[in-house]
């Protein structure tokens, strides 16, 4: 495990201290678990701008609602 060292705002920090005595989970757990699901939220955001880009450029295609209906053969299944 790789050790990192930085300093939070004192209301953020504040913020982790309270959490963690309210729940009577640690500091880093918390802390940790914080980041991972911001990193998964970053990097889904970072494929959706990418893709986003991909279609402007006419990279990749897009398909409606109704030509993946058709496609599947539920466009008269559907009510």
């Amino acid at each position: 495990m790789a050790a990192l060292s930085f300093s939070l705002p004192d209301d953020v920090a504040e913020r982790l201290r309270s959490l963690a005595a309210r729940t009577g989970r640690s500091e880093r757990e918390i802390f940790i678990e914080a980041v991972e699901n911001h990193l998964e939220d970053f990097e889904d955001l970072q494929a959706a701008e990418a893709a986003s880009l991909r279609i402007r450029e006419g990279l990749e295609r897009t398909w409606t609602l109704e030509e993946v209906e058709r496609e599947l053969g539920l466009a008269n299944q559907i009510q």
